[in-house]
């Protein structure tokens, strides 16, 4: 089993759930955050003043899976999420060691 926890754009959120319906995901975590990376902020004018706008908002989405669809998933929040400009985030892929569903005590891949 495998979370893959994607940080995309927030403007791009519909399409990566129409990608990921299409392939039948069947659940999703959308968490609002803010953070940068390469793009490192930006500048603002607001009333004549200045100012950086250090992190950035961006969309977190965590989906829990098999094994099996980790690369259908990951080609469709790449394409759906892609802009090709700097700052279209990343996705990350870690191992799962247990998951329990807590309605009916379901554990490993059932409970997904």
């Amino acid at each position: 089993m495998k979370l893959i926890t994607a940080v995309i754009k927030p403007f791009k959120l519909d399409d990566v759930r129409e990608a990921l319906a299409d392939i039948g995901v069947q659940g999703i975590t959308v968490t609002e955050v803010k953070g940068f990376g390469r793009q490192k902020g930006h500048t603002e004018l607001y009333r004549g003043a200045e100012y950086v706008v250090d992190f950035l908002p961006k969309i977190k989405l965590e989906i829990a899976v098999g094994q099996d669809m980790v690369d259908s998933i990951v080609e469709a929040v790449t394409k759906a999420a892609a802009t090709g400009k700097i700052g279209d985030g990343k996705i990350f892929i870690s191992s799962l060691d247990e998951v329990i569903r807590i309605r009916t005590g379901e554990t490993g891949e059932e409970a997904l």
